[in-house]
């Protein structure tokens, strides 16, 4: 007993001495650094860092909150489902300093506490609002009226968002250069219309599953938008080889751009491409399933800083295009062709055998290409720098053909499936009375 007692009273007399000492050294930092320089330190710190700081003396809390150090604020990994009154404290505290702020998965903030917010930290330059749904077109409104200064924001799938935001942010936000609307399905052609005439500096336009868009949205705002780099128009099912034409002729920096989904494209779009956008670097075509070799042997011939495409089901295109790709683009880094089920061994030869290959391809997917084989697998072992490839639903891929790749290329990760046998017929004339599978009679 004696020497639990001594033990704690030595145990409270450490736990004193460490914060006199610690305490002296504070005092010491607060009188020999001025608070400019603290600051200073104290702007290097993440988000987390400056909340325990903030628990640490009354000196650092004051430090810690400043709004100078709360200028670039992200939550999403910090606390995802924080509520109105936490951004209001955030617009308080921050007030004019703040310029970045992500919102990501936020759900629960609606347009009331972003009406504060737009008030109070009006010089903000960078806004993230994707997935949170219960933001709508106030919110936008309020950004218009109080942050002349936003250049990006992301509105992913705030689905109340409408045509009014558009016109809102074309009011009053005329730096903008980024916009990500991609499934607010309420947007029509008026809304990106009236966003083109008042933005002419827009670089990135992502509207992937804007459903309602089409010939007479892409075309305004590729007149309107000259500077565009980046558009995404995934899912926009509406749009023609005369959207494409526009972009292609008006937007010759573009260097990112997806047309997946868009059905009705042809090779007209590809041809357009090639002549116009020679800085392409991204194109991603699935489910595009009028293109032939055609279209992509323009677009090798002079679109030379390609690194990544996905033609997944583009079902016309045969082992040409790879060919035409091989020797046409050798900074091609990912490719896919999942269910373009004309390529054969003999296309993967020709891409096996490129420029590319050996030094810069590093993804392949072949997803359910029913003619390739094990040839194949012995065609990449010179892509010195590939590092995955998809073989799924490839039935004349073997086990002993992965395990020659591997064996020549031991960091690459293969993704596979091969079905389980089947079970041979039962013997004797009788039907079984259940299912292996369910237990039915």
């Amino acid at each position: 007993m004696r020497k639990t007692l001594l033990s704690m009273i030595q145990s409270n007399r450490n736990k004193l001495e460490l914060r006199r000492v610690f305490m002296e050294e504070e005092a010491l930092i607060n009188k020999k650094l001025p608070k400019e320089l603290l600051l200073r330190i104290f702007s290097c710190l993440d988000v987390v860092s400056l909340c325990r700081c903030a628990q640490v003396s009354k000196a650092w809390n004051v430090l810690a909150l400043d709004g100078s150090n709360w200028q670039r604020i992200d939550l999403f990994d910090f606390q995802r489902d924080v509520e109105g009154p936490v951004i209001e404290n955030i617009s308080r505290r921050c007030g004019g300093f703040l310029r970045k702020l992500s919102l990501k998965g936020c759900q629960s903030i609606a347009d009331g506490s972003m009406k504060l917010f737009a008030q109070l930290c009006h010089n903000v330059e960078d806004l993230n609002l994707n997935l949170c749904k219960n933001i709508g077109d106030s919110t936008c409104q309020a950004l218009s009226k109080h942050c002349p200064k936003l250049q990006r924001i992301d509105l992913g799938s705030c689905c109340e968002i409408t045509d009014n935001s558009l016109k809102a942010l074309s009011d009053g936000c005329p730096a903008l250069t980024h916009l990500n609307i991609a499934w607010c399905d309420s947007i029509t052609h008026f809304g990106v219309e009236a966003l083109a005439h008042g933005c002419p500096k827009l670089r990135s336009f992502m509207c992937s599953g804007c459903v309602q868009l089409n010939d007479a949205a892409i075309r305004v705002l590729a007149e309107h938008c000259p500077n565009l780099e980046v558009v995404n128009l995934f899912g926009c099912n509406l749009v023609t080889d005369e959207a494409v034409h526009k972009l292609a002729e008006n937007c010759h920096g573009l260097h990112y751009l997806c047309l997946s989904g868009c059905t009705l494209l042809t090779d007209a779009s590809l041809i357009i491409l090639a002549q116009q956008c020679h800085l392409l670097s991204t194109l991603e075509v699935a489910g595009c399933s009028q293109f032939t070799d055609t279209g992509f042997q323009a677009l090798a011939r002079s679109c030379r800083l390609l690194e990544k495409m996905d033609l997944e089901e583009c079902i016309l295109i045969t082992d040409t295009t790879l060919m035409h790709l091989g020797m046409g683009c050798p900074r091609l880094e990912k490719l896919s062709l999942s269910h373009c089920e004309l390529i054969t061994d003999e296309g993967i030869r020709h891409l096996g055998m490129s420029p590319c290959a050996a030094e810069n391809l590093t993804v392949l997917e072949l997803d359910n290409c029913p003619l390739i084989t094990d040839a194949s697998l012995d065609n990449l072992v010179s892509c010195h720098n590939l590092q995955r490839i998809e073989l799924y639903d490839c039935q004349l891929i073997t086990h002993t053909g992965i395990r020659r790749l591997r064996s020549n290329l031991p960091n690459i990760l293969v993704h596979a499936y091969f079905a389980p046998a089947t079970p041979p017929p039962a013997v004797g004339g009788t039907r079984q009375r259940y299912c292996r599978c369910c237990v039915i009679l």
